[in-house]
């Protein structure tokens, strides 16, 4: 069955350009051109992936994507204009998984749909082991295994290195990391990320000063790439 991306836009050539761009990769779609319409487009079709714009007619973006969240794990793609450093964290901390500003490409656009897609359904399968390059993570027995070599890490390292393949190609915020990975009121103990991260990135990465999997996104957070083959 094809994937359904709600489109949720209210400028006109954008939404025409993102409607043939899925038609022509073979994508479904439904449009919504406010807030009250996405939700009632959304809850009557349960679509796979929703992109966003912030700017909507009746309202801010951030709003729809936070009452999503209280229903719904649905990827959310946003797409705006809006390329304020402060905006795209708090937008990512509403509970966006991706965030792509205006001028865009289709070719980005369509990379990161279908890494979203993909790491949705990987979710839902509850998926015990997980590969990602060299790297491989076994949930139920907490090994890490890495050039098939397996990988000594202490308890905080695993975490973060779990949580960053559970999350890959998604950008995360020092905010919502420090949140899942510590727990609550360390959101603020960025020293305790950065010290981390950096110990991580010496034991998995070839160059830890050029990094292949774990991405610094200046002033926003940090992204973990892979080609998953889970």
């Amino acid at each position: 069955m094809k994937e359904l991306i709600h489109i949720i836009e209210d400028d006109t050539s954008v939404r025409k350009l993102l409607e043939v761009t899925f038609k022509e990769y073979d994508f479904n779609y439904i449009t919504s051109e406010s807030k009250k319409n996405a939700m009632i487009m959304f809850l009557s079709h349960n679509p796979n992936l929703l992109i966003v714009d912030l700017g909507l007619p009746d309202g801010d973006g951030k709003d729809f994507i936070k009452q999503i969240r209280e229903i719904s794990k649905v990827p959310i793609i946003v797409l705006t204009a809006r390329d304020d450093e402060k905006e795209i964290i708090s937008t990512l901390d509403a509970g966006a998984d991706d965030y792509i500003t205006k001028p865009f490409s289709v070719k980005e656009l369509l990379a990161r749909i279908r890494a979203n897609i993909r790491r949705n359904i990987s979710a839902d399968d509850n998926n015990e082991i997980h590969v990602c390059n060299d790297l491989k993570l076994n949930i139920s027995t907490r090994d890490v295994i890495f050039k098939e070599e397996n990988l000594k890490l202490t308890p905080i390292e695993y975490d973060l290195l779990k949580y960053f393949i559970l999350n890959a190609n998604k950008t995360l915020t020092h905010k919502q990391i420090l949140n899942e990975v510590w727990g609550t009121g360390y959101q603020n103990e960025m020293q305790y990320l950065r010290t981390y991260v950096n110990t991580l990135r010496k034991k998995i990465e070839e160059e830890s000063t050029r990094p292949k999997y774990i991405k610094t996104i200046s002033g926003v957070g940090y992204r973990f790439y892979c080609n998953k083959e889970d």
